[in-house]
């Protein structure tokens, strides 16, 4: 086990790494900005090093900066949490190379699955379904192009080979808009993220978005720890998580699982990652894969005992994965709801000083946050404050403990969405289950009628 290691992040994931660290026995280097000087996890952390200025390209993504404090610091490891530069192949390379371990896949495993043509490719070469669409990325010809549209069928979306977070996406309805569509995504794909390749996919009109959770080791095993079910999202931004995904059938699940797990056999994967996929009609598409921590793993952790963060810290230092599939078992529900500084309902961000800070408690509780009485949220990151889990026998259980913690939470001085969130676990559609991805945008339009 490593004797020290560093946290290149911040925020809520910052506070969980440090928590999985001392209870493993592990000493911790907390780096942060200038604006998070006074956080929480900064005063927890054994040792702590401000690498920057509030920007996070100045800070957090300040790759110099981040490996002089390990070297300075003598950590043995860095765990990157997720965002930021967690994805980030050439940081992974940078970090390895400097002597330390990158608490993470391998670099040319984050290469491979962060392009997503690629990481089709690899999928389908390991028999993981994946959404109807073009065969790699769409050539330039546009008779070729649309060609390839008409096979697939209407509607169609354009994806940036190299994006991500909802962002490098257009949806196509018809042939006369194909090819101004395809010229502005690859425009837009090479401006933000420095790749202009572009593939095609079949739009799915109400799909499910239901991803499964693997943990792999450096020696070839791998197993999956089942499914979460994030449909609630806000333009492909996810609001409310849960596991497990209602009204699946599990023989399908431990079958897409097992698929899962032996793609990572296949192509080497080492530590914790999320195979997201579209379901519809029954039918799993693979659509990405994340390769770290998800900011959702709480309700996994929730349903099958295993600690996740640990896990990651102990697959780097070398460890054999203790479980076998048979091993993991899968019991109760739980849901997650993502706290955010922000208007409930406009959603522009709200930071300033929290002047007046209560978390719920009691059975079937967890909090995951760095916020407290008189922390002053910066206006320079992600607006997530914090996460609340709560878990039950039962979904009712579990959405019924929601309802109860959500109305004991007090965040005063700054908005949050917490009244958003009282509505839904109230909708009577989330409480049946089994909403698709456009349900709450369409939600928010009606609620905007007059």
């Amino acid at each position: 086990m490593f004797d020290k290691i560093l946290i290149a992040n911040r925020g809520e994931i910052a506070l969980r790494v440090l928590r999985a660290c001392r209870e493993l026995g592990v000493r911790t280097v907390a780096v942060h900005s200038t604006a998070d000087t006074e956080a929480k996890y900064v005063k927890l952390a054994d040792e702590s090093v401000c690498i920057g200025p509030a920007p996070s390209s100045q800070s957090y993504l300040n790759v110099p900066a981040i490996i002089s404090a390990a070297e300075v610091t003598d950590a043995e490891a860095i765990h990157p949490g997720y965002g930021f530069l967690s994805e980030n192949a050439d940081f992974g390379e940078r970090v390895e190379q400097s002597g330390f371990v990158f608490i993470g896949p391998r670099p040319e495993t984050i290469r491979l699955m962060g392009d997503k043509v690629s990481a089709k490719d690899a999928m389908k070469a390991a028999g993981v379904p994946c959404v109807p669409g073009s065969d790699g990325a769409l050539p330039d010809d546009p008779k070729e192009v649309v060609k390839i549209a008409r096979a697939v069928g209407y509607p169609v979306i354009i994806k940036a080979a190299g994006g991500g977070g909802g962002r490098g996406m257009r949806v196509v309805h018809t042939e006369a808009a194909l090819i101004n569509a395809v010229t502005t995504t690859k425009t837009e794909a090479q401006s933000a993220f420095g790749n202009p390749v572009v593939y095609m996919e079949k739009y799915l009109e109400r799909p499910r978005h239901v991803e499964i959770q693997i943990m792999a080791d450096a020696h070839g095993n791998a197993v999956h720890l089942g499914e979460r079910d994030c449909s609630m999202q806000r333009r492909h931004q996810k609001v409310i998580e849960e596991a497990p995904a209602p009204g699946i059938d599990r023989k399908l699940i431990a079958k897409i699982g097992e698929r899962c797990a032996e793609a990572c056999r296949k192509i080497g994967y080492r530590g914790a990652g999320t195979f997201e996929f579209l379901y519809e009609d029954g039918e799993f598409y693979f659509i990405e894969m994340n390769t770290r921590v998800q900011v959702e793993h709480p309700v996994t952790e929730a349903i099958t005992g295993v600690d996740i963060v640990q896990a990651q810290i102990r697959v780097a230092a070398g460890e054999k994965l203790w479980l076998n599939q048979k091993d993991i078992r899968f019991a109760g529900h739980a849901v997650e709801c993502r706290i955010n500084a922000e208007d409930p309902f406009k959603f522009t961000p709200s930071p300033g000083r929290i002047t007046n800070w209560h978390m719920p408690g009691g059975p079937g509780v967890r909090v995951d946050s760095h916020a407290y009485n008189g922390y002053t949220v910066p206006p320079h990151y992600d607006s997530m404050i914090g996460k609340l889990i709560t878990y039950g026998d039962t979904r009712e259980q579990a959405i019924r403990r929601m309802q109860i913690a959500l109305s004991e939470t007090v965040i005063a001085g700054i908005k949050s969405n917490v009244p958003l969130h009282q509505e839904l676990m109230r909708d009577p559609r989330f409480m049946e289950g089994g909403t698709s991805i456009h349900y709450l945008e369409k939600r928010l339009a009606e609620r905007e009628k007059p």
